[in-house]
């Protein structure tokens, strides 16, 4: 589970909050806001239509070629160590940089930095699929371009994020704010079921390059698309010079964490969501191991069980966008679906039949997909437009802080076991179903879930 862009609202306020100040939230599980005069009036607008039809289209080159990245280093390496750096290497930016790419986009035009995330990221996989074309044969010159680029995709998502994030309740009614979020994870998921779905049979059919070069022409339609967006934004002043705008940038970022961590339900998420990421992301580096070693299947039923996650995922988010979960009853569905995402996870690894991974891979999906919707949209709702970038940077980079450890000792994991991983699974699942269970046991996580948490003044 991830805290997304998590999954990953009220207008922006008529005056400014001083840096280091933390203003009161807005009440995250209560009614929607009233929209701003002259504000979007519908959810498919035309500013929000352009951001989710180039995403739509981003996200499915995005999958195919990471079928070709996970196939073509395993069929040239065989190591699973390999696997799991390369998961660190693009995770890794996300977690450093997530508190200050929060600031950033809230000092900054988040359009901007949503267009130019998406250039970078289509140059740098057009980069892959030269280097694949040119030096097929190249391995170790491969495997050093995808780490290079694999670091500069990660620290274009991690300012792209927190952007799109803060970004979503300005295009789209208050009331809509949770359908927006449904439909983007929505074209996220459903992108990658049928790019995950095809991806390994067309890794089989075309090759790795051609399989870059679609996801880097991808990343560039979708900046035009992104270009013609309009994202009402009140920018703070510019600041003088450069020790000034380290001044405002630490002040900013602080804020933003003290207002994270004065929360005790946003926290417990939080060190939850990092713990439960730990224990279930070896599942997916060693998930190539497991179509091979135990489900004696090729790359193309690689992509079948990741499609079943996006399947499964899309029905989640489809429940949580058109099912109204509110209070207690909320918190128990969200918090059931966490720990029955991880109980499925560890049951994977018991699964030799590969009809019947499918069904627990769809499972898995259901929960994942709906817990994260309903927590992106508490998040935006119940958090200031001046400083909802920062708490969404925050709350991603925590969340997933512990991920780039978990890929790592994965893939180590799995060398030195011989790739058993039906036991590795099974550890995994089980240890993040205790997690979950704990968690849930705990009221102000609870409280969290259900939308009822008091701000940090007190004041719900």
């Amino acid at each position: 589970m991830t805290v997304p862009s998590p999954v990953p609202g009220p207008p922006e306020p008529a005056g400014a909050t001083p840096a280091g100040a933390a203003p009161a939230p807005a009440p995250p599980g209560g009614a929607p806001a009233a929209a701003a005069p002259g504000g979007p009036t519908r959810l498919f607008n035309r500013d929000f239509t352009l951001l989710w039809q180039g995403q739509l289209v981003s996200q499915l080159g995005t999958q195919a070629s990471l079928i070709a990245m996970m196939y073509w280093s395993m069929q040239a390496t065989g190591s699973a160590t390999l696997l799991g750096m390369l998961g660190v290497a693009g995770a890794l930016p996300g977690v450093v940089l997530g508190p200050v790419a929060g600031t950033v986009a809230d000092r900054h035009s988040r359009r901007g930095i949503i267009v130019l995330s998406d250039v970078v990221r289509g140059l740098a996989v057009l980069g892959v699929a030269a280097a694949l074309w040119l030096r097929p044969d190249a391995t170790s010159l491969v495997v050093g371009v995808l780490f290079a680029v694999a670091v500069v995709s990660g620290v274009a998502g991690a300012v792209f994020r927190p952007a799109i994030g803060a970004a979503i309740p300005d295009l789209v009614p208050p009331e809509s704010v949770a359908a927006a979020n449904s439909l983007r994870q929505v074209s996220v998921q459903g992108s990658g079921f049928i790019g995950q779905a095809v991806g390994g049979v067309l890794f089989s059919v075309l090759g790795a390059p051609l399989l870059f070069l679609a996801d880097g022409v991808s990343f560039l339609f979708s900046a035009g698309s992104e270009m013609f967006i309009r994202i009402p934004q009140r920018l703070p002043e510019r600041t003088r010079s450069w020790r000034e705008a380290l001044d405002v940038y630490r002040a900013d970022t602080l804020a933003g964490l003290r207002y994270v961590w004065s929360r005790p339900g946003m926290r417990a998420f939080v060190i939850t969501a990092s713990g439960f990421n730990f224990l279930v992301v070896p599942v997916f580096v060693l998930l190539p191991f497991y179509v091979s070693g135990q489900l004696h299947r090729q790359a193309d039923w690689y992509g079948f069980l990741l499609a079943a996650v996006s399947a499964g995922s899309l029905l989640g988010l489809l429940v949580a966008g058109t099912v109204r979960f509110e209070g207690r009853r909320r918190s128990a569905v969200l918090s059931a679906a966490l720990v029955g995402a991880a109980l499925l996870t560890g049951l994977l690894g018991l699964v030799r039949v590969p009809a019947l991974a499918l069904v627990v891979c769809f499972l898995m999906g259901v929960g994942v997909g709906m817990v994260n919707v309903f927590v992106i949209t508490i998040l935006q709702l119940g958090t200031p437009g001046e400083m909802r970038g920062r708490v969404m940077g925050l709350a991603m980079a925590l969340s997933q802080a512990a991920m780039p450890l978990g890929m790592a000792l994965g893939g180590i994991a799995g060398d030195l076991t011989g790739k058993d991983v039906g036991l590795l699974f099974g550890v995994c699942g089980g240890a993040a179903a205790l997690l979950s269970l704990g968690a849930a046991a705990r009221p102000d996580f609870r409280r969290f879930l259900a939308g009822e948490e008091e701000g940090p003044e007190g004041a719900p």
